[in-house]
């Protein structure tokens, strides 16, 4: 299993990432997929979700309405289209998948908001 995050960087305040994630080595279209980010020093926190079957979505209170988790299931690819950008959301962004009972993560990339 490999999964490999892109598309981060710096923006200003307000605008817009779209972070991408690349995966392999599992049946990709059956497994629930998520983007959680962590700043130094604090947990990581799980950002978005979106199931495999399906395809339903769940986010973080502090992301709603200006983040947008989708999937391309015959690229097995994972998005995050990340609008309206605040300085708070400055974190590495990791994607995730747990699969036949073991959990798998991304390197991560980083996203930086200035204010």
């Amino acid at each position: 299993v490999q999964l490999v995050e892109s598309g981060g960087g710096l923006v200003q305040a307000g605008g817009s990432l779209r972070l991408s994630c690349a995966a392999s080595g599992f049946t990709f279209s059956s497994y629930g997929m998520m983007w959680y980010r962590q700043t130094p020093g604090k947990v990581r926190e799980l950002v978005a979700r979106i199931f495999g079957v399906g395809g339903s979505t769940n986010y973080a209170d502090s992301v709603k309405g200006r983040f947008t988790v989708s999937r391309d299931n015959a690229k097995n690819a994972v998005s995050l289209q990340m609008n309206s950008l605040k300085p708070e959301d400055t974190a590495v962004y990791y994607c995730y998948a747990y699969i036949r009972g073991s959990d798998y993560w991304g390197p991560g990339t980083q996203v930086t908001v200035s204010s």
